[in-house]
């Protein structure tokens, strides 16, 4: 009885979700799940599609609070997302002409990020640019707005890849919509040479990306690593090369790939095993053609 109720209640609420709407899952943030549940339930926006307007028109003009680069202060900054001219946009000064960024939609990643923000409605945006990765980080203090936000970049997205990929089934660009990392946290890297003293710096597992930065809140990435696969000569071994001194983490991680050996630290076996697995699902899936472009492109930075 409870499972028809259920299934009579999704097909009234759930009727007109659009394909590029984020359905959140368990272990999304309070922030999806909720507004998952008002959508549907509270403001029925999938019985009434003109209630889908703030994310599904193409265009989305507001002021959303951006995190400074250097000093770390939250300012209110305008932006304007066009799927017409293909980018997302901010503006330092609300009369300003000229925008501040422009991130092309095709480069476009958002993931929610609350408690590295350290606001319930944080939202990490990334682009490239220069094929090296740009962070910014925004939050709005209406939940919904934030929400609104995140599915409009969705759609752009979206309606970006069906130009791209034509006769590409929905369930094939979905998943390239926005992405969640594969893991964060905390490593130890040393350079080029192997000879430099090991550094802690905050790194970022985004696909076949491994980006690291001083802090968790940097703008700019200092380096990324293009993971590989086996069948190209990527190898994750554990431990690092017996010669290797300035460490002072124990728990050693050396990627192999076909321009060098690059030497990570961790500070506990846990960690150590967790990055392991993460570089090692990688290095065991095949490359797709198009990351073959994206390795040809990459620049290896110390």
């Amino acid at each position: 009885m409870a499972s028809n109720g259920n299934d009579a209640a999704k097909a009234k609420y759930e009727q007109k979700v659009p394909v590029f709407y984020y359905r959140p899952t368990h272990t999304d943030c309070q922030l999806l799940r909720e507004q998952w549940i008002r959508a549907r339930y509270e403001r029925k926006e999938f019985v009434c599609v003109e209630r889908q307007e703030p994310y599904s028109a193409g265009y989305r003009e507001g002021f959303l609070w951006k995190r400074g680069r250097d000093n770390g202060q939250f300012l209110s900054r305008k932006c304007i997302l066009s799927e017409r001219d293909g980018a997302l946009k901010y503006f330092n000064k609300h009369d300003a002409r000229e925008p501040k960024a422009l991130m092309k939609i095709h480069t476009l990643n958002a993931s929610f990020q609350p408690g590295k923000i350290g606001q319930p409605h944080g939202l990490q945006v990334t682009y490239l640019k220069d094929n090296s990765t740009r962070n910014i980080f925004v939050y709005h203090k209406d939940g919904k707005e934030m929400v609104d936000w995140f599915n409009a970049i969705r759609a752009a997205r979206f309606h970006y890849l069906q130009v791209a990929f034509p006769g590409a089934h929905h369930a094939d660009l979905v998943p390239k919509l926005t992405r969640n990392y594969i893991k964060e946290g905390y490593m130890e890297k040393t350079g080029p040479k192997h000879t430099e003293g090991f550094k802690k710096r905050w790194f970022t597992m985004d696909d076949r990306r491994l980006m690291y930065f001083k802090g968790p809140l940097d703008a700019y990435a200092r380096g990324e690593v293009f993971i590989g696969s086996k069948e190209n000569s990527y190898t994750v071994l554990p431990g690092l090369p017996p010669s290797t001194q300035g460490y002072h983490w124990q728990f050693g991680i050396t990627i192999v790939t076909p321009d060098r050996k690059f030497l990570f630290t961790c500070e506990t076996e846990e960690e150590q095993q967790d990055w392991m697995a993460a570089f090692q699902g990688l290095v065991n899936r095949p490359m797709l053609p198009q990351e073959y472009a994206v390795e040809a492109n990459f620049k290896h930075k110390p």
